[in-house]
């Protein structure tokens, strides 16, 4: 658990996916959250604003204290104003342009927020004095590996997309502060993170809503290509585990992933299962930047966060599903 002078965390992408999971996570914890969202248009801001509510709603209950600015993180006044005024004892930067298609066609946008935010919220965290610094980090980064599955000290010098190069730039950079500040700063690859409020845009959130619609479902290539599927709860344990070990460590890389590796033509079927409806398939060439397959060594975190996943991907898409469903 995490000590009485870190009891503040400041949490970056707060408004997202993973980001709003958290938060929850911590507030149950007893944790007092300053969360920190630009509510990106990159997908429907409303979807942003609902999580928050939740989140809101999780503190209530809690009577937790949680606290929601709006900032651009690559704004170096804004973040070191924050962190000053907040003095947070620890930081887990969740906000990214995430994806990699799109950042084939914006690769600069994509550098300026995932490396240059990373560095300017690094700085400030020193400045600040913070015990500690959790980010993410992607499988992307491993990129066509050959070996598998794929494990934390594998070369990862041959990334297939922009949003790859950045994510693997912000571990360098990382590596580098700590190794002048001494902060302790994990990493953390996760595997293609699903279950509610996942990001419309990603590919079960999307196939759900096609495939319930009898809309065709895109598979690129011959739906041989797999994912290491993990489920969101899987994943914020790992998050936290990471947040109260990485003392220990001074700077680590920790695989979160599922371990069991999907593939595509196989996750397009359980989505038709889940949802009751034979998927019309359009077949589509494969796209550039996506690797054929991403599998998780879990030895590392299995051994130093006692990490397991618990959520079987069926079960995982089920839930998911469930509260789509719920969804206005």
């Amino acid at each position: 658990m995490m000590t009485s002078n870190a009891q503040t965390v400041l949490v970056t992408g707060a408004a997202g996916f993973i980001g709003s999971h958290v938060c929850e996570a911590l507030l149950a914890r007893g944790a007092k959250i300053v969360g920190v969202d630009n509510f990106d248009p990159f997908y429907d801001v409303n979807v942003k604003a609902r999580n928050v509510a939740e989140i809101e709603k999780t503190a209530a209950k809690a009577r937790g204290a949680f606290e929601l600015v709006r900032a651009d993180i690559c704004d170096a006044d804004a973040m070191n104003a924050l962190l000053a005024r907040s003095r947070p004892g620890g930081v887990i930067h969740l906000a990214a342009r995430a994806g990699v298609r799109p950042s084939i066609a914006d690769p600069v946008g994509y550098s300026r927020a995932n490396v240059l935010g990373t560095s300017v919220l690094l700085e400030a965290a020193k400045r600040a004095g913070v015990s500690r610094f959790v980010m993410a980090s992607s499988s992307s980064v491993y990129g066509n590996n050959p070996r598998t599955p794929f494990a934390e000290d594998h070369d990862v010098s041959f990334p297939v997309s922009p949003y790859a190069a950045t994510k693997r730039s912000c571990e360098l950079i990382a590596h580098a502060h700590w190794h002048l500040t001494g902060m302790p700063t994990a990493c953390l690859r996760f595997f293609t993170v699903f279950g509610p409020r996942q990001r419309p845009d990603l590919a079960i959130a999307n196939f759900l809503r096609l495939v319930s619609r009898g809309d065709e479902v895109p598979m690129y290539g011959d739906g041989a290509s797999s994912r290491d599927y993990t489920y969101v709860d899987d994943v914020v344990r790992g998050v936290l585990a990471s947040y109260d070990r990485i003392g220990e460590h001074g700077y680590r890389i920790w695989n979160l992933g599922g371990s069991s590796p999907v593939p595509l033509a196989e996750m397009i079927a359980t989505i038709g299962r889940t949802v009751g409806r034979q998927p019309r398939i359009r077949p589509m060439p494969v796209q550039p930047g996506d690797v054929e397959r991403t599998w998780a060594d879990l030895t590392r975190s299995a051994a130093e966060l006692g990490y397991r996943p618990r959520t079987p991907f069926e079960e995982g898409v089920r839930r998911q599903w469930e509260w789509l469903k719920a969804q206005p």
